[in-house]
This record gives structure tokens, sequence and C-alpha cells, in this order.
């Protein structure tokens, strides 16, 4: 299943969800504002994916990420809708 790092505080984040659940995408949700646990695990993802080198260089977080199943991550949800 994806799992998806996220904050409810951020619009992207909050069309992203609706995006994947108006697809029927199935997903796990893990608020990076709300569990250090889920804070952690996806600080440890962004500071090891060269992904992430343009978000950090604009001042973004980098999120909505997206985890898929196979552990490949993503920061755009529409290839799943």
């Amino acid at each position: 299943m994806m799992i998806i790092y996220g904050c409810d505080l951020c619009p992207d984040c909050i069309q992203c969800k609706a995006d994947l659940d108006q697809a029927g995408v199935a997903y796990e949700y893990r608020s990076i504002a709300d569990n250090l646990l889920y804070l952690k695990e996806f600080l440890a993802i962004r500071d090891q994916s060269p992904l992430f080198a343009p978000e950090k260089e604009a001042g973004k977080i980098g999120i909505p990420c997206l985890v898929d199943a196979d552990g490949c991550v993503h920061l755009e949800w529409e290839q799943y809708v």
C-alpha cells in the first residue's frame, strides 16, 4: 500500500488526498505535523533522496511525499489518479 507523508495544513496535501480518494486509490496517510515518528521517517527519506533537492533549494518542505509499495518516492500524485 502507498504511504503519503503530509500535513493537513498543506493545500497540496489536502488536494492529493481528495484526488486519490475520488480515484479509489488506497493509501496510508501519515501526518508529519501530528506524529514525530512520521516526521522523522519523512526527514530520513527527504535527506537521502536527490528528488528533494529542488524542493529544498526553493525553501519548500517536499510534501505531499508518496512512497509506493516498491519503496519508490514521488512528489506528484497525478500519475495515480
